[in-house]
């Protein structure tokens, strides 16, 4: 699939924002060492199975072509901590994105992920312990230095996301998968399909080395309180 996106911006940006990738995402690799360890001996400790899970998502290369950035969607392997069950039914989650997409979710009430699948017993106690302090997500520092993903951009999803898309909603494709964007900033798990959608393409379409700046400091504050996230 390919899209045009209507960002301008040049290769000076995507190159400034590579070497940042690159220098940040090595250097948190190598202070955070022991947390790996310690999150992968807790994992072990509860549960058979891998440390890492490792899913499909979809991704993009970027080609320039007469002042234009042109992106080419193709898949790739995205690492999380495994916060599961060895082997969990992926049906579940198939179901649910495909009723969130069509806004068949039903918002729980009061505060938290209201738009998260809720009682997954698939998830175990270190897992969530893992999801509510996006401390699962931490592995794919090894698909930004890889080039996949980048810091800062819209979400990583799997490919039976795509296929739930309006023609518009593609478009927040345009971009490299980020591990934390605007959506994981303003909000999470607490909006809706259609205004998730909405950040990913403002991103796409606003992106420049100051805004992902800040969204990477707003970051911060968003993780400790652990809104939208569980």
């Amino acid at each position: 699939m390919t899209i045009l996106a209507d960002n301008r911006n040049g290769e000076l940006y995507f190159i400034c924002k590579r070497a940042i990738d690159v220098a940040l995402s090595a250097l948190l690799l190598i202070l955070l060492t022991p947390l790996f360890f310690l999150i992968a001996g807790a994992i072990k400790l509860e549960t058979r199975g891998p440390v890492f899970f490792v899913h499909e998502r979809i991704g993009a290369r970027r080609r320039f072509e007469r002042g234009r950035n042109i992106w080419e969607t193709r898949p790739f392997s995205c690492f999380k901590f495994r916060s599961m069950v060895e082997d969990a039914d992926e049906s579940v989650h198939r179901e649910y994105i495909r009723a969130f997409a069509h806004d068949r979710v039903v918002a729980a009430e009061g505060a938290g992920a209201k738009f998260k699948l809720a009682q997954d017993l698939r998830v175990t106690q270190v897992g969530r312990v893992l999801r509510k302090t996006s401390l699962d997500e931490l592995p794919q520092l090894l698909n930004v230095l890889r080039g996949e993903m980048s810091l800062v951009g819209p979400r990583p999803v799997p490919p039976y996301e795509v296929t739930e898309y309006a023609e518009s909603d593609v478009e927040r494709l345009a971009a490299l998968p980020g591990i934390t964007g605007l959506w994981q900033v303003r909000g999470r798990s607490e909006v809706p399909f259609g205004e998730m959608i909405r950040m990913d393409r403002e991103y796409v379409h606003r992106q420049s080395l100051w805004l992902d700046l800040q969204i990477l400091i707003a970051t911060i504050p968003a993780v400790l309180s652990g809104r939208g996230a569980k």
